[in-house]
């Protein structure tokens, strides 16, 4: 069946007049009318005498139906072109329902569907003309001053323009076929999009990292709530186990005092007893009248029953002075020993973000001396010629580590030993290098120091004193940038030191070290990046 026949019928003869819609397996009656097959069929079931619904001739007996090939190829055909949906573009030349376009023609400025599109498909007149995928608006392809076909594209003023624009309005402007552009912008999309791919990747990796993220810090919680339930769960016990011991001691004295009690009344009663007993017999032989009788028994009656001094005799309340001090201790110990196991896990972890530092020589003051590798600094007395720069500290003796953070968690070690004077810490990147400093977060520090070989401050704002057990020989110092926590640590004792809380990081950090000056030689023990060695 070819489109031309097709286009001989009217859309009305694709359809059956019982349903309304295109045929579906359509036949032919003997009156000559086509109905679906389904449809007369249904209709004959409930209808008789048998009438043709379209002219109405009644048949006696049920009519015979014929397939009718020649509409049902061409409702096939018809069927295959799909009708306009809602954003495509309808054919310019179809009547009564607009089917589908296929192409658009830039010369005729109309869209064909597949039917009305032939005639540009066979005749040599019409394939000259420049066929596109549908568009709709192929007005908007005409130049709207000179009625003419946009093929050109104006490089200077970035716009589409006509043969004539090219000799009036840009006349020495930088002109290229459409096609040229086209291929130009086509690449620069291609070279868009990839951009566009490369950066949903990255997107895609950082929600990946951000998963991994919370994954880890589901960890560290379900591992920091283990540890915190083992320890209060030991510590529960324990208090418990005082309770009960201290509480047994107390009843254990008790019972001995009672004890004791209960042996001298029992005595006591028994002496009473014996006491009645002599009063009674004597009583008796008071009032006897046998001469002889009161004579012979007189002797052994008249002295009292031996019995035991009760002068010095007493019962002394047991003393329970320091019973609940000694058990308050005993907890305190193993509080204390539970915190140790908590300090060497929690330094543990933090020893996994270690990071490499070295001193910069541009920020240390003229009087330090630092190692060839970067790794120690100590004080000289010799005051180097060094450029002033607005890095480098001039007056206070300390430097800053090369490398900066401005994310996440770093951690480092410092011996100390040998040294009596030392300030450790980090600074953001803004610090008064200059003159006089005060160190407090304020100012943008976060550190310790030791001063006259035993006295430890955190320089919080009022400055804190540290009460250490034992001098630390190296420390750490751990940042968690987004938590805004600084702490710092006894890594030989595995404890706390103590930890700036809440704190609000929004530049650089840099890690801070000053030796100190060198105190005559006192305090010439320089400051040592140390390798962590992880603590096991």
């Amino acid at each position: 069946m070819s489109a031309a026949a097709s286009c001989l019928l009217t859309e009305d003869q694709f359809l059956c007049c019982i349903c309304l819609d295109v045929f579906t397996d359509p036949v032919s009656t003997p009156c000559g009318h086509n109905f679906c097959k389904t449809c007369i069929t249904k209709h004959w079931d409930v209808n008789v005498p048998y009438q043709c619904p379209n002219c109405k001739k009644v048949f006696y007996t049920r009519p015979e139906l014929q397939v009718n090939t020649f509409i049902s190829e061409v409702a096939a055909h018809s069927s295959e072109q799909q009708v306009t949906k809602p954003g495509e573009v309808p054919c310019d030349i179809c009547t009564g329902t607009k089917l589908k376009a296929l192409k658009s023609c830039l010369v005729c400025l109309e869209s064909y569907c597949e039917t009305h599109l032939e005639p540009h498909l066979t005749r040599s007149a019409l394939k000259r003309h420049q066929l596109i995928d549908p568009v709709e608006n192929l007005e908007g392809r005409m130049c709207p001053k000179h009625d003419k076909l946009l093929e050109l594209f104006c490089k200077t003023d970035q716009t589409c323009v006509c043969m004539l624009c090219t000799v009036l309005n840009h006349k020495t402007h930088d002109v290229v076929p459409l096609k040229e552009e086209y291929e130009g912008k086509k690449a620069e999309l291609g070279k868009t999009d990839a951009e566009i791919q490369q950066m949903i990747q990255k997107r895609r990796l950082k929600i990946e990292e951000i998963k991994h993220s919370v994954e880890l810090s589901k960890e560290d919680a379900d591992r920091e709530t283990a540890d915190g339930v083992q320890v209060f769960t030991a510590l529960k016990e324990s208090v418990e186990r005082s309770q009960a011991e201290l509480i047994d001691t107390i009843k254990e004295k008790q019972r001995k005092t009672e004890k004791q009690a209960e042996g001298f009344i029992k005595e006591l009663e028994q002496e009473i007893s014996e006491l009645k007993k002599r009063s009674t017999e004597v009583k008796q032989l008071s009032q006897s009248e046998d001469h002889l009788h009161l004579l012979q028994s007189f002797t052994s009656l008249n002295a009292a029953p031996p019995t035991k001094d009760w002068t010095e005799v007493t019962v002394h309340p047991p003393s329970y002075e320091g019973t609940v001090v000694r058990a308050v201790n005993q907890l305190e110990e193993t509080l204390s020993k539970q915190m140790t196991k908590l300090f060497e896990a929690e330094l543990k972890r933090v020893q996994q973000s270690a990071v490499d530092l070295t001193l910069d020589p541009d920020t240390a003051q003229t009087n330090l001396i630092l190692s060839d590798d970067g790794k120690q600094v100590k004080h000289g007395d010799v005051r180097k010629k060094l450029p002033d720069s607005p890095e480098r500290f001039d007056y206070c003796a300390c430097v800053l580590a090369k490398q900066s953070f401005s994310s996440g968690r770093f951690y480092y070690e410092v011996q100390v030993k040998g040294k009596t004077k030392w300030t450790l810490g980090v600074a953001r990147e803004s610090i008064n290098r200059k003159g006089d400093i005060t160190l407090t977060p304020q100012n943008g520090f976060w550190t310790i120091w030791l001063r006259n070989e035993n006295e430890y401050k955190a320089h919080a704002d009022p400055a804190v004193r540290l009460s250490l057990k034992s001098r630390p020989e190296k420390v750490g110092v751990f940042v968690d940038y987004e938590e805004g926590l600084v702490s710092f640590y006894d890594v030989d004792a595995a404890a706390l030191l103590y930890s700036f809380t809440g704190c609000c990081f929004t530049e650089k950090l840099y890690p801070y070290f000053s030796p100190c000056n060198n105190d005559a030689g006192k305090n010439s023990a320089p400051l040592i990046i140390s390798p962590v060695n992880h603590t096991e």
